[in-house]
């Protein structure tokens, strides 16, 4: 039986500063409230997006989930 236990990571890119920062993709969870640590912007989920991940990411919160279950 292979597991696979990697942790998913996302870079959020601010649009506002446009700075970056590698975030864990949390499991079973989504991230709705994001504080820019560059310019203090806080980010939320773009209309029809559930997650900061799915606005923000280069990773989105369900291509991670898939890439658990492969």
């Amino acid at each position: 039986m292979n597991i696979n236990l990697a942790i998913q990571h996302s870079t959020i890119t601010c649009p506002q500063c446009h700075a970056a920062e590698v975030l864990e993709i949390p499991k079973g969870s989504s991230q709705h409230l994001y504080r820019c640590s560059a310019c203090s912007a806080i980010l939320k989920p773009k209309s029809g997006d559930c997650c900061i991940f799915c606005s923000f990411g280069d990773l989105d919160c369900t291509s991670a989930e898939q890439n658990l279950a492969a």
